[in-house]
């Protein structure tokens, strides 16, 4: 195994080369190791599990000494896969304070930096590009009131009844047609 870098090795069940594959790895590649899964607000809101982190989100730590510790991160090395989150120090012998570094694995962001970079961060994290979002169509219009709505291969008739100066909407199923 004299090869620097081989994308072979991540296929391999060997770890000695899935450690090589993480080691030597191009930094373009050590870049998709720098994800961490959103929180599900986050989630819901954008459609997608995880992102890369970036200098300014804040994020939150799940595993460690630091446990539940909130703070944004301040530097981010992809040669070493680790962030430093602020206020999250150690204090060495000498008494100065050095960041504690933590894999980005161990946190969840809370908030995605800034409002302005936010598109074209979630446009790469879901694989869209900016032909895809100009093209989208609008949301579907909904069909007319006139016309029954098809509900799991049934035909619905929708009503609305008054009672008591409130209107209740009511939904009756005609019985599945077997072809």
């Amino acid at each position: 195994m004299k090869i620097g870098f081989s994308s072979n090795w991540k296929r391999s069940i060997q770890p000695r080369k899935q450690r090589k594959y993480r080691a030597n790895a191009p930094l373009h590649i050590k870049g998709n190791f720098m994800h961490a899964p959103l929180s599900k607000e986050l989630r819901k809101k954008h459609g997608i599990r995880s992102m890369r982190l970036r200098k300014g989100d804040k994020v939150k730590v799940l595993r460690g000494q630091f446990k539940g510790s909130v703070g944004k991160s301040e530097n981010i090395s992809v040669i070493n896969e680790y962030v430093n989150v602020a206020k999250i120090e150690i204090s060495k012998k000498d008494g100065s304070k050095q960041y504690y570094p933590i894999h980005p694995s161990n946190v969840i962001i809370l908030e995605i930096e800034s409002e302005r970079k936010r598109q074209k961060r979630l446009q790469r994290a879901s694989g869209k590009s900016k032909s895809d979002t100009a093209k989208q169509r609008p949301a579907a219009a909904e069909a007319p009131a006139d016309e029954p709505k098809k509900q799991g291969g049934q035909v619905a008739k929708e009503q609305d009844i008054k009672k008591d100066d409130k209107t209740v909407a009511t939904t009756t199923k005609s019985p599945e047609v077997k072809k």
